[in-house]
């Protein structure tokens, strides 16, 4: 779910005004939402965090999976109050750091997401006390676990070459976890893999050097997952357009394995 360039700011910026015209925001963003639908109103979305406060996005998240379930217009609601709590993080307020924690294991998958997007509005103000935070989290469950890759695996967030360093670091931990996993067929497990399968290829664009020798070392792995991994990410257009030769390289090694 990405946001930011283009047609998407000044959609947020309209929104942002038009948000400031109402009193009650409910009905418009219900009507609004996109969905159901197979995508929800990011710009709304970011509009919504932007200009909301604590208030009202502890009503939102108060929406549980009974009384908004999935891909429901109720949903997206609760997907803002989320959204904003990173918001209120970025302004220093961490005790909400605990509540997007525990909304990162949501069975919804939006609204997972939209505990990654908050990370990264933090990540945008503080992405050194963003980093910090992540290394806890990386020693939590699959998806927690998978809340730190897409979190911080994130173009944006990775200009500054210590701090892309630090995510490679973070993601080799993640992924050497992946060895001793015995529930692979958690649904939390395969939320981990499928964001691992792309947030390599972010981090190692960030990082060219540092980041195709560290994950050459997962290209030789016997781990089917693992494997699986690093497969997925030979494919991402990044790399591709990064270094082609070195990809050609790999997935044919690789292809040799079978």
């Amino acid at each position: 779910m990405k946001l930011t360039e283009g047609n998407s700011v000044g959609k947020i910026n309209n929104y942002r005004a038009k948000l400031k015209t109402l009193g009650n925001w409910d009905a418009y963003l219900l009507r609004e939402s996109g969905l159901p639908g197979p995508r929800g109103n990011l710009e709304l979305a970011q509009a919504v965090a932007d200009q909301g406060n604590a208030k009202l996005f502890a009503r939102y998240i108060s929406f549980d999976a009974r009384q908004a379930p999935e891909n429901t217009a109720k949903l997206f609601l609760a997907f803002c109050g989320v959204l904003g709590l990173g918001t209120l993080v970025a302004k220093g307020e961490k005790r909400y750091l605990k509540t997007l924690r525990e909304f990162g294991s949501d069975t919804r998958w939006r609204i997972r997401e939209a505990v990654a997007m908050a990370l990264q509005r933090w990540g945008d103000a503080d992405m050194n006390g963003l980093i910090k935070e992540m290394k806890g989290w990386s020693e939590g469950d699959f998806y927690e676990q998978r809340a730190v890759v897409a979190a911080l695996c994130e173009p944006r967030l990775l200009h500054d070459e210590k701090h892309a360093k630090q995510v490679l670091d973070i993601l080799d931990k993640i992924t050497g976890s992946l060895l001793v996993a015995k529930q692979r067929n958690d649904q939390g497990f395969e939320a981990l893999r499928k964001a691992l399968a792309y947030g390599w290829s972010v981090a190692v664009v960030a990082v060219p050097e540092a980041g195709k020798a560290m994950l050459e070392r997962w290209l030789t792995s016997e781990d089917k997952d693992i494997r699986w991994i690093v497969k997925e990410n030979l494919k991402k257009n990044r790399l591709q357009r990064l270094d082609a030769r070195w990809v050609k390289w790999w997935s044919a090694r690789l292809e040799r394995k079978k």
